[in-house]
Order: C-alpha cells, then structure tokens, then sequence
C-alpha cells in the first residue's frame, strides 16, 4: 500500500511539473526552466520519493568485546549496500533552477547551460551520474558509462566501449544537451569534438585522490552545472552528515580500540588470472580503508597512485585483508583464482582467503551512496558474520557475469 502511495505521488509530482510548463507556455510566453521538463519522460519514470534528512546506514548492533579479531577471521566476504537506490534531494528540481547558466568548465573554457532534458554525465566511476540522480534529475539522464548501474541506470544506453573510451557517434545518437564529465574518461579529442558540435561540456574538477573527503565538493560542482546550486548544498549537507555519522558509528561500535588489532588492508584492482594493480595513496581506496578505521598499508609503505605491483612488494606488505571488485574477482576465477595469482597466496590475507569484494558500481562510486558503502565495506571486514546478505546477487552484478560468460565462450 504505501509503495502505492508512493508512487501516485511520484507521477502526481510528474503532471504538476508538466502543467508547471504549461502555465508558462500559456501566461508568460515561455518560461526559463521549461528546457527543463519532459512530460513523458516525467510521467513514465519512476524515482524514490525525495527526502531532505541524512539517513545513515544502520551497523550491527554488537560491541568490539563480541566480535572475533578482525586479523583472524577466516574466508571470503562479498559487501553488499542493502539498496542501491539513489533517494533524490528533490523529486521537482525545475522548481528551483535557475536556466540559463553560465560556469567555468575545469578545462577551461567557460560553459553555457540553458537545457536540462537530455543529460549524459559521464565519469571513470559512475559518481557523477549518482549526483545527477540525487539532485533530482534521474528521469533526465539518456545514456551512461561502464561504471555507472545503481538506481536502473544500468538499463540506460551505454556510451562509451572499450571499457572507458567514449562513443561519439552512440553520444550523438542520444541528442543530450548538456554533458558533465571529467578527465578520468575520455578521450579529450572526442569530448572537444562533442563540445564543438553545439553541446555544453561542463568538465567538473577531478578529485578522486580525495575519495571520500571529495564527494562534496563533485555533487556541488553537478549541481552548480544544472542551474541548482542550492539544491546542491543541501544534498552536500545531507551526504556529508550521513558520511560523518557513519564513521563516527564506524569507529564506535566496530573498530578495536587496541590498535594492533586493526587489520592491514591494501586494495586490489584485478582483471583476468594476471593482471593486478594496487591502488595506494591518492587513489581513492586509501580514503576507504581509512574512513573504515584499518591500516592502509599502502600508506605505511609509501605506495601512492595506482601501478602494477609485484609478488614481492605485496608479501612485505603482510596485508591481512584484500578488497577487491566483485567482477574483477570473478574475472580471476573466483577467490580460488586470486590466490593462483604470484604472492597473493603468500600473504595473511592469502593464507586465511580473507577477499573482501564489492560491486564494481558502489565501492569506488564516491557519491551519494557513500555511507553505504562504508557501513558494508566496514561490517564485511570487522562483523562479517552480521553483514546483509541478498538471496540473490544484485542484478546489474549478475548482468554483466552473465555477458562475462557469454564472453568466454564465444
């Protein structure tokens, strides 16, 4: 019943945003914002009723003293967020956005903004899509990159081949309006040409050396691109608190207080039976093992970026912890593969098999599902035993294994 409820709402929402427009086509002659507004993009798309209050994620109600030592726990773990639904600040963002609008793109140029109904935001970890989403603008996004799949957007078009190399003629074909995006895509020659074509290119400064420290500051940026820069701050303050209170119920409830029981955790960027990268300082990861109260070891050592590393650098890493994706693992052959890989085997992490994975579309996301994803990465490493577990994996997830698969056997 109250998903019922829910969802009248939504489309009534819809029809009030389409007769919004209609009053100004009849009374004003036309209105700023109505570039803005799809009535049947509107009417047909279903988005979670919007909410202005932080919600952060719930943790195990367990203290430290019932727990297990985190360094000791045997066996694999797979995080998962109990929902990858995206609940927008607002579900009418046109009643508050301003059109046109003007801003500097991080590459330069300055950008004019006057139409929001075709929207592609496209990054290296589907972020900026998930801000575009929160802000209200969900039912507006046409098309997506590889790593963009929360709230259904994995049914949108893809975009880009090749793993993160942009498609300019499937852009084109979607017609968008405005493009947000960064330099972690590319290439530039192909977002130059979209901007040449007559399509605002809004590059958003790349922070993701600054993982979750960074969040804010990309939604901001999004939001000041779509004309909403209001809307924006409150969904920063809103992410933001929901980050702050999860670490801080982190550290509370989960984390040893004696510090030689925080386990060494380094994270692991897998593709195939021999490729793998650490990711270190600077990458992003580093922030997550940080924010979840463990040793990054990356940190320790002086690893910064991400690079290839070798057996030996890894096994004096001693990393009693492994985080990895979750395709990344399934493209190495499971946990058993990993292990096969040179040193992998050799380390705490490797001889207790303590993998710790998570959906390629959440763990390095660093947007508005951010204290999902540290409750679960958290409860994954130090409760396990407490962790949400779905009956099934979650469907973008087994989507793409599916298309692995297929892959293999062609």
């Amino acid at each position: 019943m109250t998903d019922s409820r829910n969802g009248r709402r939504r489309r009534a929402s819809a029809r009030a945003a389409a007769a919004f427009v209609a009053v100004c086509l009849l009374t004003l002659g036309g209105c700023a914002n109505i570039g803005t507004i799809s009535e049947v993009s509107l009417d047909s798309c279903d988005v979670p009723t919007a909410s202005t209050e932080p919600n952060p994620p719930q943790l195990p109600d367990v203290t430290q003293a019932q727990l297990t030592d985190p360094r000791a726990i045997e066996g694999p773990t797979t995080a998962y967020t109990r929902s990858d639904r995206i609940i927008p600040i607002t579900n009418v963002p046109f009643e508050e956005q301003q059109l046109p609008v003007t801003v500097e793109s991080a590459d330069g140029p300055k950008q004019t903004v006057t139409d929001t109904t075709r929207i592609l935001a496209l990054n290296q970890n589907g972020g900026l899509a998930a801000a575009v989403y929160a802000l209200g603008f969900g039912c507006n996004l046409v098309g997506r990159d590889t790593a963009t799949g929360s709230s259904g957007m994995d049914k949108l078009p893809k975009v880009t081949v090749n793993g993160m190399d942009l498609n300019a003629e499937a852009i084109l074909a979607l017609e968008p309006t405005v493009i947000i995006t960064d330099t972690s895509i590319g290439p530039y020659d192909v977002q130059l040409q979209l901007r040449q074509s007559g399509i605002p290119v809004v590059f958003v400064p790349l922070d993701s050396e600054k993982g979750v420290a960074g969040v804010g500051a990309q939604v901001q940026a999004v939001a000041d691109a779509l004309g909403v820069s209001d809307l924006g701050k409150q969904l920063v303050k809103r992410t933001n608190s929901e980050i702050d209170r999860t670490i801080q119920n982190i550290q509370r409830t989960l984390v040893p207080t004696d510090e030689k029981r925080r386990p060494r955790i380094v994270f692991l960027y897998v593709r195939g039976t021999s490729i793998y990268y650490w990711f270190g300082e600077g990458s992003g990861a580093d922030s997550l093992i940080q924010s979840i109260g463990a040793v990054d070891v990356a940190e320790e050592v002086g690893f910064k970026g991400m690079a290839p590393t070798n057996s030996e650098v890894l096994i004096k890493a001693k990393p009693d912890v492994i985080l990895a994706m979750t395709l990344g693992v399934e493209s190495a052959g499971g946990v058993d593969g990993m292990l096969a890989m040179p040193g992998i085997a050799e380390t705490p992490a490797g001889r207790h098999r303590r993998i710790v994975d998570m959906s390629d579309y959440e763990i390095m996301s660093f947007g508005p599902q951010t204290a999902q994803v540290l409750a679960a990465l958290a409860t994954a490493v130090y409760a396990p035993e407490y962790g949400y577990q779905p009956d099934d994996k979650p469907e973008v997830i087994q989507k793409r294994l599916d298309e692995m698969q297929q892959e293999d056997q062609s």
